[in-house]
């Protein structure tokens, strides 16, 4: 069966074209500013031409938001393409998982339905480095242990330079050294260091918590910047919220 999973979230809609349980093919568009369902149906079209995706042979297409306004538009647009309704998956779809709290995001719910299919049989943390900075833990059986939720790195980072008369934006990259001498380095150990003791935290507060030396998946978009700094993360992967997704929406 070949899927084509849609995550819609609050910075970025990534795509993923899945062959059975495989995906090969991902794309990522810029959430904002917000268009109208031709306009979307004609973006989709030309990423389909791209990467060589003809509709017709899609057989499913699922849908999993965080952005309510957003599903209706997107929905609409791949209907028009495809000649039929796409499956939406949300923290009410039916899984192994148990959510336990009405007010889970519907990325969050995903990301703790892949760790659960994918690695099980231990506890597991997820870290989604998104517009807000998720961890989210999950123990052997399903059972949601918790979620904490802190403002993301990005969004931090442009708070910074957008509240200050004098600071640049930079590139989220680690600097040669943890003490900068100019701006930029500055900034950038403030923006990697400090994130990353705050991630390496979680993870010892979670574990302390919960009694266990859980396994670690990282995902989100600057998740790769973080994984190479530390020993604690044990596997990132950014398409694990895709994942999570389809792995909800396959039966349905």
């Amino acid at each position: 069966m070949t899927s084509i999973v849609i995550n819609i979230g609050n910075t970025n809609i990534r795509f993923g074209l899945f062959d059975d349980d495989n995906c090969d093919i991902s794309w990522i568009l810029n959430t904002k500013p917000y268009r109208t369902s031709d306009e979307l149906q004609m973006q989709f079209m030309m990423m389909y031409q791209t990467h060589k995706i003809e509709a017709e042979n899609i057989d499913k297409i699922i849908i999993g938001s965080v952005v309510p306004q957003l599903t209706h538009d997107i929905s609409r647009a791949i209907e028009k393409i495809h000649g039929k309704k796409p499956v939406i998956v949300d923290r009410t779809t039916h899984s192994e998982v148990q959510p336990k709290s009405k007010q889970m995001g519907t990325d969050i719910y995903a990301n703790l339905v892949a760790s659960h299919y994918l690695y099980p049989g231990k506890k597991k943390i997820i870290l989604d480095f998104g517009t807000a900075l998720t961890a989210s833990c999950i123990d052997e059986k399903g059972e949601t242990l918790g979620v904490i939720i802190a403002p993301g790195i990005i969004t931090s980072l442009n708070s910074l330079v957008g509240q200050t008369a004098q600071l640049p934006e930079i590139e989220l990259v680690k600097p040669k050294r943890v003490l900068g001498l100019d701006t930029v380095s500055c900034m950038q150990s403030g923006m990697v260091y400090g994130f990353l003791g705050m991630v390496e935290g979680f993870i010892d507060r979670i574990n302390d918590e919960v009694q266990d030396d859980c396994f670690v998946v990282a995902t989100g978009g600057v998740s790769h910047v973080y994984k190479p700094l530390t020993d604690k993360i044990h596997v990132a992967d950014r398409l694990h919220t895709l994942k999570g997704l389809y792995f909800l929406g396959k039966d349905l």
